[in-house]
């Protein structure tokens, strides 16, 4: 019994030494490509509209299961006022159609429903977790409004939050792919070129403030691996 009970605890710690014989990485770089949306007073359905975006990506690891997230993306919003079912008083004599370049940067936090990694860096860690992210950045908006037969061009800074989910594939040791779809809510409602065109009056992140949707594949590798005989670990 006793030659039984020394073969498991052998066994045991033979597992975890195994399961844990690569470092784990505390940054990943990369980048992403996907499609971007407009939602406001030119559209109300997010999946309308899209058009092409790309994002760079660096990501701080705390452990194997919250990341720290900085994002530089960007894309473009367009839209016309006779895509909408309701105008807005005059505008149904007087089209409008904008196109709007768009920059956004983001600090997000993300945490994973499962510790993410090939599990011999961590023990129980797995190679496919889903994930949510929350976070605050900027973006700054160039927007080319045509009514009328005029031309107008004006930029726009506005706060955004991010708000989404996602699903990540440890496809080698130091290899990420990911997918993810991320709501913006903005504070300000200028990105289409128009302000308040119905009379409502825009407040906070939330009411008549126009907002925009990403849908990302995006591809890191892992940096500068874990001291694991450092002090301070």
């Amino acid at each position: 019994m006793k030659k039984l009970a020394a073969l498991i605890c052998l066994w045991l710690v033979a597992g975890t030494v195994t399961a844990q014989d690569e470092p784990e990485y505390r940054l990943e770089l990369g980048g992403g490509v996907g499609l971007m949306a407009y939602e406001g007073d030119f559209n109300s359905n997010p999946l309308k509209g899209l058009r092409p975006t790309g994002t760079l990506i660096v990501k701080f690891k705390s452990n194997p299961r919250v990341a720290w997230n900085v994002n530089l993306g960007y894309g473009s919003l367009a839209g016309s006022s006779s895509k909408v079912s309701t105008h807005y008083p005059g505008l149904a004599e007087h089209k409008a159609d904008f196109k709007t370049s768009l920059v956004d940067l983001g600090v997000r936090f993300e945490y994973n429903f499962w510790a993410f990694g090939t599990g011999r860096e961590y023990f129980g860690a797995k190679r496919l977790t889903p994930f949510i992210g929350i976070g605050l950045g900027v973006a700054y908006g160039n927007c080319k409004l045509t009514q009328d037969g005029a031309t107008t061009t004006k930029g726009t800074l506005v706060g955004q939050l991010p708000i989404g989910i996602g699903l990540k594939y440890k496809v080698a040791t130091r290899l990420n792919l990911a997918a993810e779809l991320m709501m913006h809510f903005t504070g300000g409602d200028k990105l289409d070129g128009v302000d308040d065109p119905y009379g409502i009056e825009s407040s906070g992140l939330f009411k008549n403030t126009d907002c925009y949707s990403t849908l990302y594949v995006t591809l890191t590798y892992d940096l500068w691996a874990k001291c694991r005989t450092c002090h301070k670990e």
